[in-house]
């Protein structure tokens, strides 16, 4: 309460406005994150995502597909190259392939307040470990490195699959903003969700336990499930 009986929220003591990410390599187990490069990520990027023969990776992104690599590599350096959103292609581990895309943006460094989005997984990436150590890698920089208070997942709320992938990552679902925007010429409903950095050291704990190869069997198999981790 302040001096006028109004309710306020709490103090943030000793608060100092955070770095902005840096475009240093983030490596992990299964794979390394690194600035999108047209020159080092187009042919990679374009030969991944088009082994997704029906286009599904593309309906909920305001962009793609690519009928060409030179369309590809003309989105990388239209789009891609800037500070906000701040792209990271996907390298797997194995093969030394770029695999997917995720990016940083709305970055205010002020408040701590920071976006993960443009996370595109081509099929050779869905459903393996590298694709969620991508995001932990994504997260851990933000929480770890930086010190960003607030994490913010937002999709279309008709994206059945960016919702249920927003919740076994951990996040918070807020609501859903009502024609929040449009895109390829059809409106667009917005899903909000966060993670916040009180939340971050148990999920630091959940994700590395996921992670860890004793939690597969011979085949590959999870032991435990992340959402089971995570829960």
């Amino acid at each position: 309460m302040n001096e006028l009986g109004q309710p306020i929220g709490f103090e943030v003591a000793d608060w100092k406005p955070c770095s902005r990410p840096p475009r240093d390599p983030m490596q992990g187990r299964y794979v390394r994150l690194e600035p999108v490069s047209a020159e080092n990520h187009a042919q990679d990027l374009f030969e991944a995502f088009a082994a997704d023969g029906e286009n599904r990776i593309w309906t909920y992104l305001p962009y793609g597909p690519f009928a060409s690599v030179d369309e590809c590599r003309t989105w990388i350096e239209s789009t891609c190259l800037g500070d906000d959103p701040l792209f990271h292609t996907i390298i797997d581990g194995e093969t030394g392939r770029a695999v997917g895309v995720a990016s940083y943006l709305r970055i205010e460094p002020a408040v701590g307040v920071i976006e993960v989005g443009h996370i595109n997984y081509a099929p050779a990436l869905q459903k393996t470990r590298g694709a969620t150590e991508a995001m932990y890698l994504m997260m851990r920089r933000v929480f770890a490195e930086l010190g960003y208070r607030r994490y913010e997942w937002k999709c279309d709320a008709l994206n059945a699959g960016s919702c249920a992938a927003a919740g076994r990552l951990g996040f918070t679902y807020e609501g859903r903003f009502r024609q929040a925007t449009m895109y390829k010429g059809r409106n667009r409903d917005t899903s909000w969700y966060s993670i916040l950095d009180t939340e971050w050291p148990a999920l630091e704990r959940a994700y590395e336990a996921w992670l860890d190869p004793a939690n597969f069997d011979e085949s590959g198999v999870q032991k435990v499930s992340l959402a089971t981790l995570v829960a």
